[in-house]
Order: structure tokens, then sequence, then C-alpha cells
């Protein structure tokens, strides 16, 4: 199924011109000399924005499985698959989460919300039923391990949700109240929830657009790290700007907002505990 983006940006023929994306996806920047190889496959990657508005519709039966079979088919270190993900539809429940992460309303539009978790308590228990410890789960690596191969897990499900026509969210505010969220969803210890992502059927009468990305030249170093110019940081705010300006939301450009974001520890919205937080809730963090 062609995505909802991609129908947005398809000629009459439905072809998808290439150059439209990649100018969307940089802020309207030069198209450079692209391979000749093209396939449907980086037109749903080049084409991926959030949905925050969805229609009421119901997902098709089994749409939970299939995205969780693609997150499934991420790699993940060691074979280890340290996470577990937990699909919330109940409206109750979501409302509860949502309020844990500082009142996200698309959590409650969206019919499905998914909750990714590392989870260390599922490998612990494999180590005792083989007469060890774990200690190796004790050290900042397995944790790092565990967030790693959620995050890896979740982008497959979202390409998938993308190449489906549906839409979603990266809720990261789900580690606002940790310990709340833990309780909600009677969490092991050595399990936490380190984003969601609500899923639905994007609601066509909000238009949104592809949100740019800091250039290439501002992230893309060979062979050692190079220096990032002031004018590719200039010309992103202003990409930022025109991007601000369609979408009818502040003019505010994209360092100023970053810069804000990580002014102190009071902008990081109670996530300064974190370490503490993941302590108590039984992640020993050596």
């Amino acid at each position: 199924m062609t995505s909802t983006v991609l129908r947005q940006i398809s000629s009459q023929d439905g072809e998808v011109d290439r150059e439209t994306l990649w100018q969307a996806r940089y802020g309207r920047a030069p198209v450079p000399a692209l391979p000749s190889e093209w396939n449907e496959t980086l037109e749903v990657l080049l084409s991926h924005r959030s949905s925050r508005n969805y229609r009421a519709d119901a997902l098709p039966t089994g749409t939970v499985e299939l995205l969780v079979a693609a997150a499934q088919s991420a790699p993940t270190s060691s074979n280890l698959q340290a996470w577990s993900v937990i699909a919330v539809e109940d409206p109750e429940r979501k409302a509860r989460l949502a309020g844990f992460t500082g009142g996200n309303a698309h959590i409650l539009a969206a019919p499905l919300f998914l909750v990714w978790l590392v989870d260390l308590s599922r490998l612990r228990e494999i180590a005792r039923q083989h007469g060890n410890s774990g200690e190796g789960l004790d050290f900042h690596e397995s944790f790092l391990i565990g967030a790693i191969d959620a995050a890896l897990a979740a982008q497959n499900a979202v390409v998938a949700i993308d190449s489906l026509g549906l839409g979603s969210c990266y809720i990261g505010g789900m580690r606002n109240q940790p310990e709340d969220v833990a309780r909600e969803l009677k969490l092991p210890p050595e399990t936490v929830a380190v984003f969601g992502l609500t899923v639905g059927y994007p609601d066509p009468a909000v238009e949104t657009d592809v949100k740019p990305r800091l250039p290439q030249s501002a992230v893309l170093f060979r062979e050692e790290y190079g220096t990032i110019r002031p004018e590719d940081l200039a010309s992103y705010d202003d990409a930022m700007k025109a991007f601000q300006q369609k979408q009818k939301l502040p003019l505010s450009g994209w360092t100023s907002v970053i810069a804000k974001r990580i002014e102190n520890a009071a902008a990081l919205k109670g996530r300064s505990q974190l370490t503490a937080i993941l302590r108590r809730l039984g992640f020993p963090l050596k």
C-alpha cells in the first residue's frame, strides 16, 4: 500500500519526484548527484513525518502483530533482544499515560499506543535458570544495549507504519515520570519505558509537511570529525522558519529552541533524576 504521504506528493501518473523529496527533507537544499537506483523504500523513508492528529478508525486486525514482526526484524546486539513492547488501546490507560508525559493529546487520539521498554528482566531470569547471577547485566553497557535495541526495533516499526499508510509519533515524555509508568504497566524490576509511539490513520484534514533536517555538511564527516560552519546552522534556521510558517507555528528556527531545550536541569522535565530513578527500578548501573 502506498503511504498517505507518498500519495500527497506523487504526480498524477503515480511517480514520486525524488528531487521534491530531497528538497523537502533539507528545506529546498540543492539536490546532489544521486545514485540511479531508487525504490519505494527510499521514498517512504525520505517522506517520513510525525502525525499528531488521527482519524477515529480502528486499525485492521493483525496490525500490532505485523508491526512487532517488523520490529523484531531489526538488528539486536549479540541477539540479546533486550527490549519488549506493550500495546495499549484502553482509553483510560492511555489517558493516565498521557498525564505522565505532560498531557500529549495525541496519545488519546491514536487508536494504538506502543510503549517500548528496555527489558533486562527476561535476561536476568534466563541467567538464573542457567545457574548464574547475570552479573553482566549490572553494568551501564547492558542498559545501553537495551535502549539501542528498543530504538532500532521501534524505528523498524515506524518504517512499516509509514509503508501501510498509517502515521506515528514518538513520545519521549514517557521518561518524565518513569516510576508512575512502571506502576501503571506493572513492569518488573530492571524494566523501564524509554519512549512511546502513537499509531493511527493520519487525519487528512490536518495538513503536515516534512520537517527539514540539518544539512549533511553539519552531520556527515569523512575520515575524521570536521567543523560545523555557522552558515550551515544559519541556513537551517531559515529552513526551519519556512517550515514553521507553513505549519502556522512560531517562527523560532532551530538553534534558539535547542539551546533552550538543553539550558539546565529544569529543561529536562524531571529526566535529570533518571539515573537515580533507574536504580530504584532495579538497574544497578555500575
